[in-house]
């Protein structure tokens, strides 16, 4: 069932990874996003794949995200070995060793010169009465100076080719190292057209595909509920799920579930996943369907309302159960739905059903500062948020008690209270924004 999957793909996405929504929060953006989680497949879950297939998506993306990122601080190292020069040590040595052993040699080169050109000045020097034992000797000087020059100059190219060996390997492993740059250059480009492409996959999975489950207002979801409620108790909302349209849509659903703002603040919920933990439970129940079921973190089973003759409205009950350990502060609930059509067409909700309340402290607990008064969006007016005829068929219920409820678009606005926000972040599976909004908040505090 299509709408199955808008609702399970969204169900994932509520307790994937925040850098996972954050680089695919447009594709959130364009339908509405459910909390809930389901693991594998079932035999009786022919959506089941599409949990799977949508977990290796998001598992590819942050394995391409997490290649990027080890490819540009691989390059990062390595531009800095460049400029620091920072080759192998051995190298290194080497070079130095040839540099000094070449200025030795020209050293030496010099003083066999000067050796030389003293021995041959000695012989000029030679008195006109100079034995012939004096002239022997002299020339025998110059002879020992012009084999200590050629040597010295043996030594000097001996060394120089030395230095010049050195110099090269040494700049052999600086090319290297700029090689390395320009390769990681190349892998990082093919690496984020990877990420590139694995992104747009998720994105077009989560969209249902091309063309498929658009965005409309063909169902609209209105909710009202109490205005505090107790930890350690329970207490009832109301759901109201509308068909705007002049058809009847062969199969609607809704989803509902409610956060615990306060939570959120907390900086453990900002590891990964522990967000999720801030989910309150939600129980629903319909004249169709009396029996009370669990909306859990753990299924994506959404509210099943059935066929829906046009104009007609759908009443659900709800019941959420707040744990006793539950910090007093600010809660909100909110509720979206999806259908298909007779013609085997589909659809998601435009809006998203929101109400805001205080959690007070469980009884018998220590006091805390009374919370200000929660507050709504109006509802819209218009078909399927008003009482009436409720022209329901199939597993639907009918109710001519009217339930309004604050509803807004599918898109967190940076402008409402916080609180509605946090709404909007989790009801777009994106609740990991508003701890990223806080963190730079915190940064440029």
């Amino acid at each position: 069932m299509k709408i199955r999957r808008i609702l399970a793909t969204a169900v994932a996405a509520a307790v994937t990874t925040p850098v996972v929504f954050l680089s695919a929060a447009p594709a959130f953006a364009a339908g509405p996003a459910v909390p809930g989680h389901t693991q594998g497949t079932t035999q009786d879950d022919p959506d089941g794949d599409d949990f799977a297939e949508y977990e290796k998506l998001v598992a590819a993306v942050e394995k391409a995200e997490a290649k990027v990122k080890a490819l540009k601080a691989e390059r990062t190292a390595v531009v800095k070995d460049l400029e620091d020069d920072n080759v192998d040590p051995a190298l290194k040595t080497e070079l130095a060793a040839a540099q000094e052993a070449v200025k030795a040699a020209k050293a030496a080169k010099t003083a066999a010169d000067e050796t030389l050109a003293t021995a041959e000045q000695a012989v000029k020097d030679l008195p006109e009465d100079a034995t012939e034992e004096q002239k022997t000797a002299a020339d025998a000087a110059v002879t020992a100076a012009k084999t200590a020059v050629d040597e010295a100059v043996a030594a000097t190219v001996a060394a120089e080719l030395r230095e010049k060996k050195a110099d090269t390997a040494h700049d052999d492993a600086r090319v290297a190292l700029a090689r390395k740059i320009s390769k990681l250059d190349v892998a990082i480009k093919m690496a984020e057209t990877e990420l590139s492409d694995a992104e747009d996959a998720l994105e077009e999975f989560e969209q249902g595909g091309p063309d498929e489950c658009p965005e409309d207002g063909s169902v609209k979801v209105s909710m009202t509920g109490p205005k505090t409620v107790t930890a350690g108790t329970s207490a009832q909302f109301s759901l109201r799920v509308s068909n705007t349209t002049d058809h009847t849509l062969k199969a609607v659903q809704a989803y509902a579930a409610a956060l615990n703002i306060t939570g959120v603040d907390d900086e453990s919920d900002e590891e990964e996943g522990e967000f999720f933990d801030e989910l309150l439970t939600f129980e629903w129940s319909s004249a169709a369907h009396p029996a009370w079921t669990k909306l859990s973190a753990e299924t994506e089973e959404a509210i099943t309302i059935g066929e829906l003759a046009k104009g007609g409205k759908a009443d659900v009950k709800l019941r959420l159960t707040v744990d006793a350990e539950t910090p007093a502060g600010k809660g909100v609930a909110f509720a979206v739905g999806a259908y298909e059509k007779n013609d085997g067409t589909c659809g998601s909700s435009k809006e998203y059903a929101t109400v805001e309340f205080d959690i007070l402290a469980a009884k018998g607990t220590k006091p805390t500062p009374e919370p200000s008064p929660s507050t709504t969006t109006p509802a819209p007016t218009g078909t399927g948020s008003t009482g009436g005829n409720t022209n329901t068929t199939g597993q639907g219920g009918s109710s001519n008690t009217p339930v309004n409820g604050a509803l807004a678009a599918t898109g967190a606005n940076d402008t409402l209270p916080l609180g509605f926000a946090a709404a909007a972040a989790v009801a777009l599976g994106a609740g990991a924004l508003v701890v990223a909004r806080r963190r730079k908040a915190g940064a440029g505090a």
